[in-house]
């Protein structure tokens, strides 16, 4: 048997205040940056990956469907998988050179590797 759920984002159930409106929170969104202001930092990191080695690029500002974007960009050219996560976009394996390379072709001129 289903169960019906009804979410309306809220918690609230009932009010007896006759001027209660409810709040939303309403995040901004964030601007994605163009890629030549981009200030990108790729580096190499196997701490908590039981050892196994991923590129890191850092540094990414704009909104999380663009980062999803580059991420599946990169990890196309790289021919890897990988993932976005809490700002930082994550491909398998030390694809430092190969990263940097397609982002330097791409306009992303302040990017770094360490």
């Amino acid at each position: 048997m289903a169960k019906n759920k009804i979410t309306t984002g809220s918690a609230l159930v009932y009010s007896t205040d006759p001027s209660f409106k409810i709040e939303e929170d309403l995040e901004p969104t964030q601007e994605t940056l163009p890629p030549a202001q981009q200030r990108l930092k790729v580096r190499l990191d196997t701490k908590h990956r039981a050892g196994k080695a991923v590129t890191l690029i850092e540094g990414f500002v704009g909104a999380d469907a663009d980062a999803d974007a580059l991420g599946k960009k990169l990890k196309a050219f790289c021919g890897t998988g990988g993932s976005v996560k809490a700002g930082e976009i994550i491909v398998q394996g030390d694809n430092r050179d190969k990263t940097l390379g397609w982002l330097l072709k791409n306009d992303y001129g302040h990017t770094q590797k360490k």
